[in-house]
């Protein structure tokens, strides 16, 4: 008899749970409300609504409270609330949403502090303006086909004794009563606030719990189990998502689950991307029937982020990226600049520096926080890539259009992940232990991946160089050779000692023969030197740079073409060739190749020097380009026969040549 009714009982909630179209579990999978599973690919809000120490570059990496405390205490508590008013419509707007749908996000996780929705000490009293902040998000969620996943990042009194709970460097959510009681009565007032809102995913009942000593997992149990009570009293519609002790790692006493809709959470930082590195979350999902969800992970470099991501769909489990934005950084897809100004109120927070007026307090963060805008963010393709692009981890794609004739900044190889695109001895963080430091890029700058990148002061003009390099490291690029010919290549190079060594490959055969890089008297103390007379043959090839001894940096190469007969070149990257037929009696063709986008004067003169016809005049871009010109004038009349010249003007250097019209 009691079985019958624990049946019942769960087809009942099963028919009260899927009568709308919500995402809901299914044995160990996600589906809508088709019963079709749904992989969730998505991306964290973090440092929107809880501001990290880290992401904003702030000294002993703050918590929400004391960076807070840290600005009121520099421009006052009116000017904190303008800033704060700033920040946040700069940081997340409805342009990041749709931008974040259009990279191949189908989810977004939003982390908030309990006080963005009832104040501190104030139990049973909530923020309109708050829910109100919510509420946009998930309108603009609706209107790109995101589900939004609700996430208490700090709860009261803090569910982990760390700075991204907003603790006071206790987690006293464990040891003081009642501020379970007001996580509980939080959730409860979410829940029936959104209880028929079919884009919210689900709700991540406590991000990274850390239980204090003499607490153990049936302490995290009970409060879970609590908030399930109270949120299933006015909402049986939506995932709960419960995450394990030690930062989401441990789930021991928290099986079997205890709601027909829920789902383990779990996050994954600074370890292996193997199958052991997830088995025991395996084990648990095939256990208990229950589905998985990695929630929470990054901050490494592209390679993991690949590697990391293809476990997770390899083993049918949703993923939650961290995060969209941050200042001066390479591992979200948007990074907001460090200005000056900035910089110098850090450095006083830091002690390096006096502390700055009210005033120029006020406008530098007033700036900073206008600096959040996505038109003001330099975006990172290259981390996008290596979460949508299937194909990362097995070929290369260009990082960026690199032509010859021209110039190559080194740090534009392709992209792909490590032993791929480029190979380089630390490419990728595997060690959780802080206190022994393992860098995936020592230089930490314009992209993300293993390859060691520095900010130049190359006097040729690039803005990054190469550094750090080892033996035996490489780097692809692929490259359209828009004619065949000879060419010089330069090299700009900077060494501290000399005895670096590198070569140019193509097709796996050395071009370049070896080339020695001498010391040039500092790290960014640069030098030209030169690989001479290099046949190359035109269309689009992979070209890898070889170090064969390391000690060195180098910054871009330059591939200068050598007169073939065929083409005159005006610069290292226009090159005009002989028109054809020669002499014509109709139209004739004059070829130009341009290895960037340049702006061409072209004009058509007679043997006295007067202007017959100017045929371009504007911006052409990269490529190989055919004019051609019918015997006709600016009237579009058409002239006599005779010998006429085309002259090719780019910038201040021009080519003239002369051909014959006959009649």
């Amino acid at each position: 008899m009691k079985k019958l009714l624990w049946m019942l009982l769960v087809v009942i909630l099963f028919f009260i749970q899927y009568s709308f179209a919500y995402l809901h579990t299914q044995g160990k999978e996600i589906v809508d409300s088709n019963g079709n599973p749904v992989l969730l690919r998505g991306i964290g809000l973090g440092g929107w609504l809880v501001p990290e120490g880290y992401m904003l570059h702030i000294p002993g990496y703050g918590s929400p409270t004391s960076i807070r405390n840290r600005i009121v205490d520099l421009i006052g508590e009116a000017d904190t609330e303008q800033f704060y008013e700033i920040y946040r419509a700069n940081y997340v707007n409805e342009e990041d949403i749709i931008l974040i749908a259009e990279w191949g996000f189908n989810s977004i996780r939003l982390p908030f502090n309990y006080r963005l929705l009832s104040p501190e000490d104030q139990p049973g009293v909530f923020l309109e303006e708050g829910f109100q902040v919510i509420d946009s998000l998930l309108i603009w969620c609706e209107r790109n086909d995101l589900y939004l996943i609700l996430d208490m990042h700090c709860a009261p009194g803090g569910q982990n004794p760390d700075n991204i709970s907003d603790s006071d460097g206790e987690a006293k959510l464990w040891t003081v009563p009642a501020n379970q009681t007001r996580t509980v009565e939080i959730w409860r007032e979410i829940a029936e606030r959104y209880a028929d809102e079919e884009w919210i995913g689900g709700y991540d009942l406590l991000n990274e719990p850390v239980l204090p000593q003499g607490y153990d997992n049936s302490h995290l149990r009970s409060l879970y189990m609590q908030i399930r009570i109270a949120i299933r009293e006015v909402d049986n519609n939506h995932i709960i998502f419960i995450e394990g002790n030690w930062y989401a790692t441990d789930f021991f006493q928290l099986t079997p689950q205890f709601d027909v809709n829920m789902v383990y959470s779990f996050h994954k930082y600074w370890n292996e991307t193997d199958q052991s590195s997830i088995q025991n979350y395996l084990t648990l999902r095939s256990s208990y029937n229950i589905p998985l969800w990695l929630g929470e992970s990054g901050e490494n470099s592209n390679s993991w982020f690949f590697e990391c991501k293809r476990l997770m769909e390899d083993n049918n489990i949703g993923w939650c990226w961290w995060t969209h934005k941050k200042i001066e950084t390479v591992t979200s897809p948007l990074s907001s600049p460090i200005s000056f100004a900035y910089q110098q109120v850090l450095d006083y927070w830091n002690g390096q520096a006096p502390r700055p007026s009210s005033i120029f307090a006020k406008g530098t963060l007033f700036q900073m926080a206008g600096n959040l805008a996505i038109e003001k963010c330099e975006y990172h393709p290259d981390v996008v890539a290596s979460l949508f692009e299937d194909d990362f981890g097995d070929q290369t794609k260009p990082f960026k259009n690199n032509g010859i004739p021209g110039t190559i900044n080194c740090v534009d190889y392709d992209l792909g992940i490590n032993g791929v695109a480029y190979s380089d001895k630390d490419f990728e963080r595997t060690n959780w232990d802080w206190s022994v430091y393992q860098p995936w890029n020592i230089g930490e700058k314009y992209r993300n991946d293993g390859v060691d990148i520095e900010k130049s002061e190359n006097s040729s003009g690039t803005d990054y160089n190469i550094g750090w390099i080892e033996d035996a490291e490489w780097l692809k690029y692929t490259v359209n050779i828009l004619h065949s010919g000879i060419y010089n290549i330069v090299f700009r190079v900077a060494s501290s000692w000399g005895g670096g060594k590198f070569r140019l490959l193509s097709n796996g055969q050395n071009i370049s023969g070896d080339i020695s890089v001498p010391n040039t008297g500092g790290w960014q103390n640069w030098q030209s030197i030169s690989a001479n007379s290099i046949g190359l043959s035109e269309g689009e090839k992979v070209i890898e740079l070889y170090f064969i001894t390391g000690g060195f940096n180098i910054s871009s190469m330059q591939f200068i073409a050598l007169g073939n007969g065929l083409f005159e070149e005006i610069d290292n990257y226009t090159l005009v060739g002989k028109n054809y037929p020669n002499p014509f009696n109709a139209t004739t063709i004059i070829p130009l190749i341009l290895a960037n986008n340049t702006y061409v004067n072209l004009g058509i003169y007679d043997i006295n020097g007067n202007l017959v016809i100017t045929l371009v005049d504007s911006e052409i871009s990269s490529g190989v380009k055919e004019i051609t010109w019918d015997g006709k004038d600016n009237n579009n009349k058409n002239v006599g026969a005779g010998i006429y010249f085309y002259r090719v003007r780019v910038d201040n250097k021009c080519s003239v040549k002369s051909m014959l019209l006959l009649k």
